[in-house]
């Protein structure tokens, strides 16, 4: 096969607990990830001259925030993939993004989930998702919980998943801000505000675990927590009004997404879903509102 075509959705944090900065300079978490129905797609074509290329399709306001080259995470995938199983030819990257860039919600790390399962195809690597999982880990933190998708536990600084128990399927609406705001900085800004206090070590609650096991939303949107919440609305104190906007329109709980700066707010429903997103759009207070259901499945071939 010379062309594979892969979608690949967005994930969200139902909680995000972060630990004290390690010597390694990155932080310990203990979080619960969801994918969600907003996918990206990418598709792979094989170049047999041995160059690998991308090219990304989104919008124009947000073409300026793409990584190009290997800076790309989705080409630094294929580049990693290739080097480890030593594939000579090279590949031609295609992505179609619809998950928003520098939202909070993976997209990047979406995107190299992706190409290492299109690449591992077109190349005829034989890789299974299992033996992708390590080269996924050294990407990123979110790769690896993106070739399965679902519901898991993530731990160390994200990029060890475990299954989670968990029931039902959820009505998310999202609150997606104009402008971008970077992971780094918000790790930053976490690290500057809580130079003075103890951090604790993060771990993930039990009542949020029962949540998922009873497929309880009510129960579920009282559980969701974010460490990172302080230091994005420092940040971009615009939030604040954001997240009362969604609670003010009855949402069963609102929490910022990741780093961040996307507003993630859930609905009992598909009715109430619909509900917050007029509220939100109404006021004006987002760039864009997107109505989302989860969990869906990881990386799955079209």
């Amino acid at each position: 096969m010379t062309t594979a075509t892969v979608r690949v959705p967005a994930k969200i944090n139902l909680c995000l607990g972060v630990g004290p900065v390690r010597v390694d300079g990155f932080h310990p978490l203990a979080t619960v990830y969801q994918a969600l129905d907003l996918h990206d797609e990418v598709r792979a074509t094989v170049d047999d001259a041995g160059t690998l290329s991308v090219a990304t399709r989104t919008t124009e306001e947000e073409r300026a925030d793409v990584p190009e080259g290997l800076d790309n995470l989705a080409l630094e995938a294929a580049a990693l993939l290739r080097e480890r199983t030593g594939v000579e030819a090279g590949v031609e990257l295609s992505i179609r993004k619809v998950i928003p860039v520098g939202g909070g919600l993976a997209g990047g790390s979406a995107d190299a989930a992706a190409a290492l399962v299109a690449c591992n195809e077109v190349w005829g690597t034989g890789l299974s998702r299992h033996e992708l999982e390590p080269l996924a880990a050294e990407l990123g933190s979110d790769v690896p919980f993106l070739l399965h998708g679902g519901i898991a536990i993530g731990g160390g600084r994200g990029e060890t998943v475990s299954p989670v128990l968990a029931r039902g399927s959820y009505h998310w609406v999202l609150g997606v801000a104009a402008q971008g705001l970077s992971t780094a900085a918000v790790y930053a800004e976490f690290d500057r505000l809580t130079q003075d206090r103890e951090v604790p070590e993060p771990e993930v609650s039990d009542a949020l675990l029962a949540a998922l096991r009873a497929g309880d939303a009510e129960l579920l949107g009282q559980a969701l927590s974010n460490d990172l919440t302080e230091a994005a609305l420092s940040l971009r104190p615009e939030l604040r009004s954001t997240l009362d906007l969604g609670l003010e329109a009855e949402a069963l709980g609102a929490v910022i997404s990741g780093s961040g700066p996307t507003c993630l707010f859930l609905a009992s429903d598909e009715e109430h879903s619909l509900d917050i997103a007029i509220a939100l759009a109404g006021a004006g207070a987002c760039a864009d509102v997107v109505q989302a259901r989860g969990p869906v499945s990881g990386v799955r071939f079209v």
